[in-house]
């Protein structure tokens, strides 16, 4: 009983420690200005607060290209102003998700290594990263990924019956599970029939486990179909521009590449490494009888989040930019292959390890590092807000009713940025609004009484194209302002607009070329 209430205060403790740093990071990215810096991070925001904040609120707002549980979970708090405008309920799932996924990657490596030590030295790898530490700071949606999987991970490896609702819950987070439920449970699968069970019982076992992520991905698949007509969206929303399109090798290197940035050479190489001997020490494990090395076994079990570089790998093969954030969550698996390699080296030199690891890990991160990858990509888009606020000076004080037509799909950010200036996302017609926006589409004036048009980034959005493909899209509207790529159209007097329904005058033509 004390040495089990031991185990249980290792991975609590660790926890803990993490909720702290994880907190004090969140102030200090908060005093920076950098909480919602990234694009990614505000659309998150808009999904979450447009399932009420809507021309057509309700459940269709949820999406479906975005697995929705971090916006189920954020849709009330993000209904108060404060908490939408600033991210911070958002960033208070995140700061709790980094915190279980610490305290799952410290149980993880002590169940497996026995070692105490390894143990904290592999949560201290993963949770200093200051790529980690940044992502945890904003309304992202990689920590819960990574808190639902290592703890699915570590209820399958203890064989509690609750493994399965943890992994439906990664499941309906990001699409990085999928692969990880997957390799999982196969490699749970073998372990026990390994480890003697019968076949039969242990495909049935690891059944009964599958069948909740696998009612999670369906329903979210027939979700998909109805809202949108597609049982999973795949493509269409980026411009194939990676040097990788259709080269397997080169798409892997860039994953290895992206992963070394983000820790650095000797812990990839130390991670790795334990990642190779979780494999072959899970294998040497299941052919001895000898009961204190059971454990072990689980190791092969341990290191399925690995295959979250299948969801990167196949979306740079398929030409999708490069982004450095695709890596931050291949981490925490990282971690535990540290752990690993330091943890199942002889007995009498495991805290040497150990301390060694904690040593490359303290020459190789700074967790507050502003110079870190995932830091500096995030700002990326930093440079456009005062443009685009200016843009938003140009829309008076919407009357009642009156609508500012904008796709979500390229200017979502920008519709959270226009929180602070007053406007709601009822303020906005888009894509969500279905049977609204398509007909919208096809007349806008009859519906909006501004455009708001992205001319620039990735060759422009649906309404830029539109504009280009049919001039009489822009019929009855002038434009007003731009700024940061983003171009403002105003509709015309009621005179002008029942004049061009009628058939007479002459479309208003944008006075700019598209870009």
């Amino acid at each position: 009983m004390i040495i089990a209430s031991v185990r249980r205060a290792l991975p609590v403790a660790t926890g803990g420690v993490a909720a702290i740093l994880g907190t004090f990071a969140a102030w200090h990215y908060h005093a920076l200005g950098l909480t919602l810096s990234h694009y990614d991070a505000r659309g998150h925001l808009v999904v979450a607060r447009r399932i009420f904040d809507s021309i057509t609120p309700g459940w269709q707002q949820i999406g479906a290209v975005w697995l929705p549980l971090p916006h189920l979970l954020n849709a009330l708090p993000v209904q108060i102003d404060r908490l939408y405008r600033t991210g911070a309920s958002a960033v208070a799932i995140s700061i709790l998700s980094y915190a279980i996924t610490a305290a799952a990657i410290a149980w993880t490596v002590r169940r497996i290594t026995g070692s105490a030590p390894a143990a904290v030295a592999a949560a201290a790898v993963f949770a200093v990263n200051p790529n980690v530490v940044y992502l945890q700071s904003t309304p992202m949606t990689e920590p819960l990924l990574l808190a639902t999987t290592t703890v699915a991970v570590a209820l399958l490896i203890a064989a509690s019956r609750y493994a399965g609702i943890a992994f439906a819950l990664a499941c309906l987070t990001r699409y990085e599970a999928w692969p990880v439920m997957a390799t999982a449970l196969t490699a749970a699968g073998w372990v026990r029939w390994r480890a003697g069970e019968p076949l039969v019982d242990a495909v049935r076992g690891i059944a009964r486990i599958a069948l909740y992520p696998t009612v999670a991905i369906v329903g979210f698949s027939i979700f998909s179909r109805v809202v949108i007509g597609e049982w999973f969206v795949s493509g269409g929303f980026f411009v194939p521009e990676n040097k990788a399109l259709g080269d397997a090798w080169l798409a892997a290197k860039e994953i290895a590449w992206g992963a070394q940035r983000l820790s650095g050479p000797a812990l990839t190489w130390i991670g790795g490494i334990g990642l190779v001997v979780a494999v072959v020490a899970s294998v040497v494990a299941l052919r001895r009888t000898h009961p204190g090395r059971r454990w072990t076994a689980d190791a092969l079990i341990a290191i399925s989040p690995l295959a979250m570089a299948a969801i990167p790998w196949a979306a740079f093969y398929r030409g999708h930019p490069f982004r450095i954030r695709y890596m931050v969550p291949l981490m925490a698996v990282e971690a535990i292959g540290a752990g690993v390699a330091a943890g199942l080296v002889p007995r009498p030199l495991t805290l040497a390890a150990a301390v060694a690891l904690g040593a490359v890990g303290v020459a190789e991160l700074r967790p507050f590092d502003q110079s870190a990858p995932m830091v500096v990509e995030a700002q990326w888009d930093r440079p456009n807000r005062p443009d685009r606020a200016r843009v938003t000076a140009c829309i008076a004080p919407l009357e009642p009713g009156a609508k500012i037509m904008a796709s979500m799909g390229s200017l979502g950010h920008y519709m959270q940025e226009a929180s602070h200036q007053g406007f709601a996302i009822r303020d906005f017609l888009h894509e969500g609004n279905g049977d609204i926006w398509l007909a919208a589409l096809e007349r806008p004036y009859r519906y909006a009484d501004w455009l708001l048009i992205e001319e620039k980034a990735e060759g422009g959005d649906l309404l830029a194209r539109l504009a280009r493909e049919r001039p009489s899209f822009l019929s009855g509207y002038a434009r007003i302002c731009d700024g940061a790529g983003v171009v403002l159209y105003r509709r015309m007097s009621a005179d002008s607009g029942d004049s061009l329904d009628a058939g007479e005058g002459t479309p208003p033509v944008s006075d700019a070329p598209p870009r």
